[in-house]
């Protein structure tokens, strides 16, 4: 059995330009290596709807054109993963949406669901050889996650990982547990990450696969297994020199019954040139030893953590802070401060406590104030 996973597809800007072309050329090189793969693993970043109903949340709404769909079967992917941070920013309109195009498309779907029952559920894959591969697809909190009572993405929670990875486990050759979190622009994971993704392997799981940064990071063997803590964006078109945001690398999975082998495969997306085009490894690999070599000391991490979050410091002290005091109190009782100002406060404190990503920077700069 041969699997390639992928990171962030979000259709923006050039690509999307060409996309209302019906121009799919920006993914001939992917499409040159899915043809080699029974399972093709992309994650879709955006919802794919007409809908005009945005969520009310902290940070951009994305959605995507119906040709999205057709340039993912283009490029010779079978599943998307979509428990992510934006797949709910249309509202259920949007989810209903784009889980309805991709059945329509025969495009298998993972991640969300009308509950999070639903939304934990597991994808199956049987492949010519006989080998099964079990897939769970999970996603930090923001505002796009499931409950017990309304749709949306299947949370991060490592305890229902941890049955979810039980229960596949009993059923399946292979266990892949796929996440989308991290801190977005920092190309190493957090402490909490490692601690979270390592449970996850003494749990079961053959591998552990993550994106989400918009930037690619770096990956170790943990019990024999691989952790990948960063995959970068597959296609997210911003404009050229954006540094990290360019660059990135799909995983190859060459599964026996006793054996998982895995290569990176890495490339450069929309920068000068709105395509996904592979790049010679040799730099490549220099660059992802150094994070390696850092992910695998617990103190070099922190330490690399502890410098990010100070440069952090004074953004995360913003959002925190209020104007304590009589006047300010007054004009709250008053009602004196827009409605729309207070909400978008609300939902920023929301995003920066519930976010597992986010809570950490927080904590971390709260142990430093005085």
């Amino acid at each position: 059995m041969k699997i390639l996973v992928a990171g962030d597809y979000a259709p923006q800007n050039r690509i999307q330009t060409l996309l209302d072309k019906h121009d799919y050329s920006f993914f001939n090189e992917i499409k040159n290596i899915t043809n080699n793969y029974d399972l093709a693993i992309v994650n879709l970043e955006a919802p794919i709807t007409k809908g005009t109903d945005k969520l009310a949340k902290f940070g951009p709404n994305l959605k995507a054109p119906d040709e999205t769909i057709v340039s993912v079967k283009y490029a010779g992917f079978n599943l998307v993963t979509l428990a992510n941070n934006h797949i709910m920013d249309y509202g259920d309109t949007g989810l209903q949406d784009t889980l309805k195009i991709c059945e329509t498309e025969k495009i298998n779907t993972v991640g969300v669901g009308n509950n999070i029952e639903d939304a934990e559920q597991i994808f199956y894959f049987t492949a010519a050889d006989g080998l099964k591969v079990a897939i769970i697809n999970c996603c930090e909190h923001e505002f796009s996650v499931a409950d017990t009572s309304n749709p949306g993405a299947n949370p991060l929670n490592p305890i229902r990982q941890y049955y979810k990875i039980k229960e596949a486990k009993n059923s399946a050759d292979v266990v892949l547990v796929i996440v989308h979190g991290g801190i977005e622009r920092y190309q190493l994971p957090t402490s909490r990450m490692v601690e979270t993704y390592r449970f996850f392997i003494e749990a079961g799981a053959d591998c552990v696969i993550n994106h989400h940064q918009h930037c690619f990071s770096g990956f170790e063997e943990y019990k024999g297994k691989p952790i990948f803590y960063g995959l970068g964006n597959l296609c997210f078109d911003i404009g050229p020199d954006k540094g990290t945001w360019h660059e990135g690398f799909m995983v190859s999975l060459d599964i026996t019954e006793h054996t998982l082998n895995y290569k990176l495969i890495p490339y450069c997306q929309c920068d000068e040139n709105p395509a996904v085009s592979l790049v010679e490894p040799k730099d490549f690999n220099i660059r992802l030893s150094k994070l390696n070599n850092i992910i695998s000391d617990s103190t070099k991490l922190k330490q690399n953590n502890d410098k990010h979050y100070k440069s952090d410091s004074e953004l995360i002290k913003s959002v925190l802070t209020t104007i304590p005091g009589r006047i300010l109190n007054k004009i709250y009782r008053m009602k004196l401060l827009s409605p729309a100002l207070r909400g978008i406060k609300v939902r920023m404190l929301e995003n920066y406590i519930q976010c597992e990503s986010h809570r950490d920077k927080v904590l971390a700069v709260l142990k430093t104030i005085k």
